[in-house]
């Protein structure tokens, strides 16, 4: 399906030198600047996310984005959201879109991974030992990097870390 599509289907994701991402249901930590590259890459744009990351964000949907959540949760209960219940769903909806943007967790990455081309990753330098949700192994042969931005740790941000971007090779 998304070979027949020109949208731009890209994860983005945080992880630890583990490809640890979560813990109890939340982020490993809280970097200010990944947030704020998150937002500036996200705005404007489509999101999906499984139903344990739309529980996760403080306030509910995110402002200025299509939020899909997929759940086989019969509840509804997804303030400016669109819910599904299926990836394929999901993607029937994106079909148009210009730039779309998988924002976890765990099991919906495991399942998009091989559906996206675009991939940014923020890699935090740490290991978080307390790490219970990962991100799917990546077999880098079959992606192109194509930016790596390394930074560190100062008063706001915890870690060094990374923002890195890849391009599924054709």
């Amino acid at each position: 399906m998304i070979k027949e599509q020109k949208t731009e289907v890209a994860i983005i994701v945080v992880v630890d030198e583990n490809n640890g991402i979560g813990k109890d249901g939340d982020l490993l930590c809280h970097l200010p600047n990944d947030l704020k590259h998150f937002k500036k890459l996200t705005t404007g744009h489509t999101i999906i996310m499984g139903r344990k990351t739309y529980e996760s964000l403080p306030n509910g949907a995110l402002p200025n984005r299509i939020n899909i959540v997929i759940t086989s949760d019969n509840a509804n209960n997804y303030p400016g959201c669109i819910v599904v219940r299926s990836i394929d769903e999901a993607f029937l909806l994106i079909k148009d879109k210009e730039k779309v943007f998988i924002i976890g967790g765990g099991k919906i990455y495991d399942s998009t991974l091989h559906l996206t081309n675009k991939l940014y990753l923020t890699r935090i330098h740490h290991i978080f030992e307390e790490a219970d949700t990962f991100f799917p192994k990546i077999d880098f042969n079959n992606w192109e990097l194509i930016v790596e931005e390394k930074h560190k740790a100062d008063e706001k941000n915890q870690f060094d870390y990374s923002f890195i971007t890849f391009i599924k090779k054709e």
